[in-house]
């Protein structure tokens, strides 16, 4: 049987098939196993590449989601109160303790035979008799007043404890509440009995936390300036000034009030005087 065996071998060796065969065969289990190694160890590099495609997916454009996400505004720029800056003057600046002598005398204004320290900006366009007053930031129109001595006034809400006013003004054109744009019209320049000697003008403030501020220390720059804006000693003596002037303000009532009490009390004394003569005739 054996040799049966090696009979049959040794007559296919003597084929010239088998060889080519055999090595065919083994090549192709050889590829077979290359080919499948690496498919096995490139399935999780491409797993985690997918999850990275994945990653980087547009957002969806459904509507809803776009909407959902903030939107930043961009930060505005402080804009002179008035559209013909090319043509204004500032007649009556800011009072601040480190500014010149110059600067300070500039910063005065006199009213009944006294000079108070100016909290604002008086601004007038020279050879126009009036002029349009608008929005030196977006806001919200917080007050309209008629004032005795600074005239029509319109106050300006902003963000962050930040208010405008604009007193002087001879029509007003908003009313409390109005939502207004940066540059929307308020109404025009008038005058008023405080700052009488300017004219027709606008005066204008700048207030943070109810804190006076130099308008023009902030001028073409960031509102974001004016929200970070930080208070100083000089800002104190603001206050202190604000107290000195109301305090003034009484004791020029107080003489007249003295006046008063002295003539009642003489009037008081002559009638007595007639009472008592009256009853000594009669006696």
């Amino acid at each position: 049987m054996k040799e049966k065996s090696k009979w049959k071998w040794k007559r296919m060796a003597q084929k010239k098939w088998l060889f080519p065969a055999m090595y065919l065969f083994l090549a192709v289990f050889l590829i077979s196993g290359v080919y499948w190694y690496q498919n096995s160890t490139k399935q999780v590099p491409e797993v985690q590449q997918e999850s990275v495609e994945n990653k980087e997916q547009p957002a969806s454009n459904d509507p809803t989601e776009q909407a959902a996400e903030p939107v930043m505004e961009p930060s505005e720029i402080i804009q002179m109160p008035v559209n013909k800056t090319e043509k204004l003057e500032i007649v009556t600046k800011f009072f601040d303790y480190n500014a010149s002598a110059e600067e300070q005398q500039n910063s005065l204004i006199q009213y009944n035979n006294r000079f108070y320290q100016s909290v604002g900006i008086d601004i007038t366009v020279p050879e126009q008799e009036t002029f349009d007053v608008v929005a030196s930031l977006s806001g919200t129109v917080e007050e309209v007043k008629e004032d005795p001595l600074m005239g029509n006034v319109v106050v300006l809400a902003h963000d962050q404890g930040v208010k405008t006013y604009y007193a002087s003004l001879g029509d007003v054109s908003v009313k409390t509440g109005d939502q207004l744009k940066q540059g929307n019209k308020l109404g025009n320049a008038g005058e008023n009995l405080f700052g009488k000697d300017n004219g027709t003008h606008l005066h204008f403030e700048i207030r943070k936390d109810d804190q006076k501020l130099n308008p023009e220390a902030f001028f073409n720059q960031s509102v974001s300036k004016l929200e970070e804006a930080t208070f100083t000693d000089d800002d104190e003596r603001d206050d202190e000034r604000d107290d000195q002037h109301r305090d003034e303000d009484d004791r020029d009532d107080e003489p007249e009030d003295d006046q008063d009490e002295y003539n009642d009390e003489q009037d008081d004394n002559d009638e007595d005087r007639d009472d008592s003569e009256d009853s000594s005739a009669t006696s």
